[in-house]
């Protein structure tokens, strides 16, 4: 799986026949150094969720509002979630290439748990095209 890109796009959350549980959820990618440092910090709310990748651990520092974090591996399954509140220090996780967050509360809500495997669609990208496949341009 290539990188993502900074942007936006949708979270599905699939159970384990992978059928989608509810609607997508808006979503911000952090990819780039930058975006993943600033990621959450100075927010007072979140729209849907934010992924940054590549990432192990998080950091609440700076921020105004308690998160919750879900540590995901590099096929996207859910490794653990936890909620963290502002000012802390999460460990880095095994085995996590990429962390999602969200406000307190909204994962369990979308149906995030150990084990869920979570898809993201890239707004921009071809419908059906797996996200992170390639980082080459498209083929003009």
């Amino acid at each position: 799986m290539g990188r993502w890109r900074d942007g936006r796009g949708r979270l599905i959350v699939r159970t384990d026949s992978g059928t989608a549980l509810g609607a997508p959820v808006p979503l911000e990618i952090s990819a780039s150094y930058r975006a993943r440092t600033r990621g959450l910090l100075g927010r007072d709310s979140v729209d849907g969720a934010m992924l940054l990748s590549p990432a192990s651990g998080v950091h609440t520092f700076g921020m105004r509002i308690p998160i919750d974090v879900a540590y995901l591996d590099r096929s996207l399954t859910v490794l653990a979630v936890r909620t963290m509140p502002p000012g802390r220090l999460g460990l880095p996780r095994l085995r996590s290439r990429h962390v999602l967050e969200a406000e307190a509360g909204a994962l369990a809500g979308w149906g995030v748990r150990a084990g869920a495997r979570v898809e993201v669609e890239v707004e921009g990208e071809a419908e059906g095209q797996a996200v992170g496949e390639t980082d080459q341009p498209p083929a003009r």
